[in-house]
């Protein structure tokens, strides 16, 4: 049974980073279409991103303390690529250089939108797995 709990609460730390990086991705597509300006946009993604980082790697966290090493080497290429950013100082969005870099945002952040859609499903998998070998 705590396996069950451990993938549910891998689900809503998945689902929480899934709906930050929407939000990333929603306020680069409003800074495309001229529907805010670009230092709000920039302001508006910079207060996320360091939360996205910490999330992943509690997340990651969790999963070595729980016993989860293939999901924990699985979340390894998204921690190694954020903590590279971050020591580069390239994590936050520079206002005087958004649109210069407008198209590499958006492809950064649907990598990472399609990497946490594959662990999701993995989450989703063996919580299911876990719950209907719970009930045998």
């Amino acid at each position: 049974m705590e396996d069950l709990y451990v993938w549910l609460v891998s689900f809503f730390f998945l689902i929480a980073l899934l709906i930050v990086l929407v939000y990333q991705l929603m306020c680069l597509a409003d800074l495309e279409f001229d529907y805010i300006n670009p230092f709000d946009s920039a302001s508006r993604i910079n207060k996320v991103i360091m939360p996205e980082f910490i999330v992943m790697g509690v997340l990651c966290l969790f999963y070595l303390l729980t016993g989860h090493w293939g999901m924990s080497l699985l979340s390894g290429p998204y921690i190694y690529y954020n903590v590279r950013l971050y020591l580069r100082r390239q994590h936050l969005i520079d206002v005087t250089e958004i649109f210069n870099m407008l198209n590499w945002e958006k492809k950064q952040r649907l990598f990472k939108l399609a990497y946490l859609v594959v662990l999701l499903f993995l989450s989703i998998f063996w919580m299911i797995y876990h719950a209907l070998e719970d009930d045998e």
